[in-house]
């Protein structure tokens, strides 16, 4: 050992491997190829006559008990309220299969292939979970899926000198990437027990001369976190792009949380479950003029959303056109629901169908038309056979109601993070053209 000691390893090793891509790069092809692999050793045997007709017959047995499973916790019991792609279930049957098959010849040869079965075990299984994360996007990263995410509290500049976009100028050494991370939004008026918020800031809001920006409120699913978006949608990194090409001009994000809980749905209306739309139209915004340098007329203010979130969206900004000036509805509901519908009308409307009714954003849009200067955008999977119709009729319903909507399909995707980041990827473009900012 030389007299420096012991190499020590490389402090950064550790973060690179937590951030390590799941849903694309090389790792899925080689987990996929480590499973096909794996496979195939299981199908090899010296009494291959005598094994084939066992394997056949694990592997089958398996694949039907994968695509049963899918069916039943997915189409009949619909536990995940999504329908399942063809790639999850094709996913999922593959696993069951390999499982079945590696479990068979475990028993058909005996000990002498304990060991080898067991990581044949561990193998296949692996290449379903990566293969279904892939399609679904739920988890992007390692850290991400270990749950070691995490954000630091954001410190709010206080700049110097405020400047309307049109005559503001990038300073030397304005940051190159904008900062985002958590804040505590108090609940005043509603007393809602709201999360604490993210909040994306970029360049342009972080030099001494800021820039007075448009605010985008955006929304997360249920279940779920602000923190989401981050680290699911890729939100930072979407918003950080669009500065980079635009002289660090970009819009503020801010992202409430409108559930209280991950498992909870208060759905975006005052009741028993909770005052959320209270939270969301009065000490959120409220926080926001008071903390942040953003515009104050409602044509710069935005509201938008996924899933649960959409449904929000939609809802408040076709009740508040005074407040928000465009709406993002991110493969949103056709109206709010937790659980069955009388469970909803009991818990959240004091069992009063026509009150349900009335908060439905069908009703709410009918209600406020006509609207003018509005932008709507609806956004949804072509895949998403749930969800899809019923963005599709919202996006009539406001169109009739005298919004200016658009509706965009993500190719290929379906209820998925994949669907959010090529939303956010396309809307965000469009609505900080519309704020001006791409001047």
């Amino acid at each position: 050992m030389s007299a420096a000691g012991p190499v020590r390893p490389h402090t950064e090793t550790v973060p690179a491997l937590l951030d390590i891509e799941l849903t694309a790069g090389p790792l899925p092809v080689v987990v996929a190829t480590l499973g096909a692999a794996a496979l195939l050793c299981l199908l090899v045997s010296r009494q291959w006559r005598r094994w084939l007709p066992w394997a056949a017959a694990a592997f089958g047995g398996g694949v039907l008990l994968g695509l049963a499973l899918c069916w039943l916790l997915g189409d009949v019991l619909d536990l995940f309220d999504v329908v399942l792609s063809s790639a999850t279930r094709f996913w999922l049957a593959l696993a069951v299969g390999g499982l079945a098959l590696a479990v068979a010849r475990i028993v058909f040869s005996g000990r002498r292939l304990v060991a080898v079965g067991s990581v044949a075990i561990l193998l296949v299984a692996l290449m379903g979970a990566v293969g279904i994360n892939a399609d679904l996007g739920e988890f992007p990263t390692v850290r991400s899926a270990l749950g070691l995410e995490r954000y630091p509290a954001l410190a709010l500049p206080h700049p110097v000198t405020v400047l309307p976009p049109t005559r503001w100028v990038p300073p030397a050494g304005m940051p190159s990437r904008g900062r985002e991370g958590l804040v505590t939004i108090p609940a005043t008026t509603s007393g809602f027990p709201a999360r604490q918020a993210m909040v994306y800031l970029p360049p342009a809001a972080l030099a001494p001369v800021a820039a007075r920006l448009p605010v985008l409120v955006l929304l997360s699913g249920q279940p779920g976190a602000p923190q989401d978006l981050f680290s699911k949608g890729r939100l930072n990194t979407i918003l950080d792009d669009y500065a980079v090409a635009h002289r660090g001009l970009a819009p503020v994000v801010v992202v409430p949380d409108q559930l209280s809980a991950p498992q909870r749905n208060p759905m975006c209306v005052d009741s028993p479950l909770g005052n959320s739309a209270s939270y969301l139209t009065v000490d959120v915004p409220r926080w926001i003029r008071s903390h942040l340098t953003v515009e104050h007329d409602p044509a710069g203010w935005g509201i938008g959303g996924f899933s649960q979130g959409g449904t929000c969206a939609i809802q408040l900004g076709a009740a508040h056109p005074g407040l928000f000036g465009t709406i993002i509805d991110i493969s949103g509901q056709v109206a709010p629901i937790s659980g069955s519908l009388r469970n909803t009308i009991e818990t959240a409307f004091g069992g009063s169908p026509d009150a349900y009714r009335a908060a439905t954003p069908a009703a709410l849009l009918a209600v406020g038309a006509p609207y003018h200067d509005v932008l709507a955008l609806f956004l949804v999977g072509s895949d998403d056979l749930r969800y899809r119709p019923g963005v599709e009729e919202l996006e009539r319903d406001a169109d009739s109601a005298g919004m200016t909507t658009r509706l965009i399909l993500s190719p290929g995707t379906a209820h998925d993070w994949h669907t959010v980041q090529y939303a956010e990827s396309r809307a965000i473009p469009i609505v900080a053209r519309g704020w001006g900012l791409d001047g």
